[in-house]
């Protein structure tokens, strides 16, 4: 609740001018941005243009800004549609989610250290083996924390079509993974 509260002020003050909410939401929603992109595209000088471009277009957008609701959800639905932009273009890589701001074992153990690494790699190469529509349900429900519904406003689908895609794409990332194991 408090986060939607000064999201909402935030939105308000940026609406009016305000350089230094610009700089707060920048500061705020920047590296969950990044964690996005990078998930969509894995690379990192792509994933930083788009998150980058995403941001001075909201910049320039000051005086027209009219956004209803999550402002989470506008940001990320800005990132996904350059992201896409990439991908139909050509530069799209297998995503990588060890590249991603997991949070990773809490020790300094070397040994944890590196199961983790392995974990983190096998899980990367597993998301991207996953059809982009899935992968970017599954990306954009458990990464960037929308809704299913706000999933299937950006992806101009039905919500069920939206949760087929995460079952499907969670149901293939087992088979994958399980079957890594089996091997």
């Amino acid at each position: 609740m408090k986060e939607m509260i000064e999201d909402e002020l935030l939105k308000w003050k940026f609406k009016h001018g305000s350089i230094d909410a610009l700089q707060r939401i920048y500061e705020k929603y920047l590296n969950s941005l990044l964690t996005l992109a990078m998930a969509l595209l894995n690379e990192v000088g792509d994933a930083e243009d788009v998150v980058h471009d995403a941001f001075v277009s909201l910049a320039q957008s000051a005086d027209k800004f009219r956004m209803q609701g999550s402002l989470r959800s506008y940001l990320a639905t800005c990132v996904v549609n350059r992201a896409r932009d990439r991908i139909r273009a050509g530069r799209r890589q297998p995503s990588r989610l060890d590249d991603l701001d997991m949070a990773g074992p809490d020790s300094n153990e070397p040994e944890r250290l590196l199961i983790f690494s392995e974990q983190a790699l096998r899980l990367s190469g597993a998301v991207a083996r996953l059809p982009d529509e899935q992968r970017e349900a599954v990306v954009l429900h458990l990464k960037a924390g929308m809704k299913f519904r706000e999933i299937a406003k950006l992806q101009g689908v039905s919500v069920n079509t939206v949760q087929g895609r995460y079952r499907y794409g969670l149901n293939t990332l087992r088979s994958i993974l399980n079957g890594e194991v089996e091997k």
